[in-house]
């Protein structure tokens, strides 16, 4: 679903509804426009889901600019619509405009597993050790070229929490009644709260 991008449709699982139905709905979604893909604060970088192994640190910012230059622009539906299909969506270095942007979206907001070479799969969203054959969770990878910061996450509750020297996996499942995680970077103390299952609400 991408609201003004040209697909419109809820899948039962999406919990965006009452955003859609708000009165302020175009002001949130301007907002959400203009928010950054990637933030990095010195040792660590936050994305919603991560990087592709071939990327080092620097390119996945200058990749984040790019399309985040894309969504901030006037012709931001084009970018949006390049996105679907989602699932024969690739990057690659020669990429161009829209299909660009929108493969350098889909890597940040969409990854979980990839291969080796970076090829993503679309549609996997359970645990890792459950990944289709051929295919790891990114951050797995050997010789994962950003491994050098301590990359923030969320995107995926099936895997849950996880921590580990450079990464920080914080969804854990909150949408679907289990808890919302939050770390204190300064010593990874962890804090949790129980949620309610909110797609019954939808």
């Amino acid at each position: 679903m991408v609201c003004r991008g040209g697909v419109t449709s809820l899948r039962p699982k999406d919990t965006v509804s009452q955003i859609l139905a708000a009165p302020d709905r175009e002001e949130l979604l301007s907002w959400l426009r203009q928010q950054p893909l990637l933030h990095r604060d010195g040792d660590y970088l936050m994305v919603h889901a991560g990087l592709l192994p071939q990327w080092t640190v620097g390119q996945a910012q200058q990749l984040a600019e790019e399309a985040g230059a894309a969504l901030h622009g006037e012709r931001y539906i084009e970018t949006l619509q390049a996105l679907h299909p989602v699932d024969q969506l690739q990057w690659r270095p020669e990429l161009t405009g829209r299909t660009r942007f929108a493969a350098i979206i889909k890597v940040l907001t969409r990854l979980r597993t990839c291969s080796s070479s970076g090829v993503m799969e679309s549609s996997f969203s359970g645990p890792p050790e459950f990944a289709p054959e051929g295919y790891f969770p990114w951050f797995t990878i050997p010789h994962r070229r950003n491994a050098n910061v301590t990359i923030v996450i969320g995107h995926w509750a099936a895997m849950g929490l996880r921590m580990t020297k450079n990464l920080l996996a914080l969804d854990s499942g909150c949408v679907y009644g289990r808890q919302l995680t939050a770390v204190r970077l300064e010593d990874r103390r962890v804090f949790q709260v129980d949620c309610e299952d909110n797609r019954a609400k939808q």
